[in-house]
C-alpha cells in the first residue's frame, strides 16, 4: 500500500465510493487486490476518526433514526454460536438531518437494546439543543430516546406491508412489499412531523454507494472490520465530497451535507478525504515473516535430519 502514488489512491477510493467492489477495483486500476482491500482499510479507519473529530456540535431541527440491514460472512441462519458477534446480520443505525442531509451518527452491529443505547447516546453527544426526532417501530428506540433525550418531541412511525406468498409469484420475489398502513405515535413532546422517509431513502444511497451492501451477490463484507471500515468511508464521502441535489438548487452553489450543518466551507475532493483519513488513521499492524519451521524425517539408525 505503501508502494501506491497518491493519484492511485485516490483512482481506488474514488472506485470504491462509487459502488465498485474490491475485485472490480483492483482490475480497473491495475493494483493487486490484497493491496486494495488493505488500503480501504486504513482509509476507512481514518474516516471513522475523521467522522469523530468533526461531526460534533451539530445544531439541526429535526432527526431521523433507522437501520439497513446487511450481513457479514454468512447469513444469519448458517451463523454458530461461536461466530455470533462477528458474523451474520449487522444492522447499520443512521441518524440523519432531516433538512441538511447529513449523516449525524451511524454505528454498525446487531439490531439490539444495547447497540440501540449505545447509537442514541453517541448522537446526543454530537447534538446540541433539543431537535425533533422520529424513530420507525423498534421498541428499543422508545427507551434510549427518552433516556437521551429528555427535553425533545419523539415521534414513531410504524409501517404495516401486505403479507404474500411470494413463492408463487417469482417475478415479485424480490421486490417490496406493498405498504397497505402507516400509523404515527407521539411518545413525547408534540412533533410537528413523524416521518423516516429521508433516511429510509439514505439506505438507498448506500448499497448504491457501497458494493457491500449490494443484495444476492457475492460482494459482502467476509470480516466485520471491513465491513465497518467500508461504512466509515461511505459515510465521510457522503458527507464531505457528494455534493447533494436536494441543498443544490443550482449549478453554481454545490453544497454537501457538511456543509450544510456548518462543519466545512467547500466541496471536499476525494484527495482532500484521502490525506485527512491516512493523516489521523491508527498504524497498520506491522507483520513479520514467520519463523521458518524446521522440518525433521526419520533416517536410517534412528537419527533425525534436516
Amino acid at each position: 500500500m505503501n508502494l501506491l502514488s497518491r493519484d492511485k489512491q485516490i483512482e481506488v477510493i474514488a472506485a470504491l465510493t462509487e459502488g465498485v467492489g474490491i475485485r472490480a477495483t483492483a482490475r480497473l486500476t491495475g493494483v493487486n487486490r490484497e493491496t486494495v482491500g488493505k488500503l480501504a482499510l486504513q482509509v476507512g479507519k481514518g474516516c471513522a476518526e475523521l467522522h469523530d473529530r468533526r461531526v460534533v456540535g451539530i445544531r439541526v431541527a429535526r432527526i431521523e433514526l433507522d437501520e439497513v440491514w446487511s450481513f457479514v460472512g454468512k447469513k444469519q441462519k448458517r451463523v454458530e454460536r461461536h461466530e455470533a458477534f462477528a458474523k451474520g446480520d449487522q444492522y447499520v443505525f443512521t441518524a440523519l438531518a432531516s433538512t441538511q442531509k447529513a449523516i449525524i451518527s451511524y454505528r454498525i452491529g446487531k439490531r439490539d437494546g444495547a447497540n440501540t443505547d449505545d447509537f442514541v447516546q453517541d448522537l446526543r453527544g454530537r447534538v446540541l439543543g433539543a431537535p425533533e426526532i422520529s424513530t420507525d417501530g423498534w421498541p428499543s428506540y422508545k427507551l434510549s430516546v427518552r433516556d437521551a433525550f429528555r427535553n425533545s418531541a419523539h415521534g414513531v412511525i410504524v409501517k404495516t406491508l401486505a403479507v404474500t406468498d411470494l413463492r408463487k409469484d417469482a417475478a415479485r420475489r424480490y421486490s417490496p412489499c406493498e405498504v397497505v398502513a402507516v400509523s404515527r405515535e407521539a411518545v413525547a413532546g408534540v412533533p410537528a412531523e413523524i416521518s423516516t422517509s429521508y433516511v429510509e431513502r439514505s439506505n438507498l444511497t448506500v448499497r448504491m454507494a457501497s458494493r457491500r451492501f449490494t443484495r444476492l451477490t457475492n460482494g459482502f463484507s467476509k470480516k466485520l472490520e471491513n465491513h465497518a471500515a467500508a461504512v466509515s468511508l461511505f459515510v465521510a464521502h457522503y458527507n464531505f465530497c457528494r455534493v447533494h441535489e436536494a441543498l443544490t438548487p443550482n449549478t453554481r452553489h454545490q453544497t454537501t451535507p457538511a456543509m450544510a450543518i456548518g462543519i466545512t466551507d467547500h466541496v471536499w475532493s476525494v484527495g482532500e478525504l484521502l490525506d485527512a483519513a491516512l493523516a489521523i488513521a491508527p498504524p497498520a499492524p506491522t507483520e513479520t515473516a514467520p519463523e521458518r519451521r524446521r522440518r525433521f524425517r526419520v533416517i536410517e539408525g534412528g537419527k533425525a535430519g534436516v
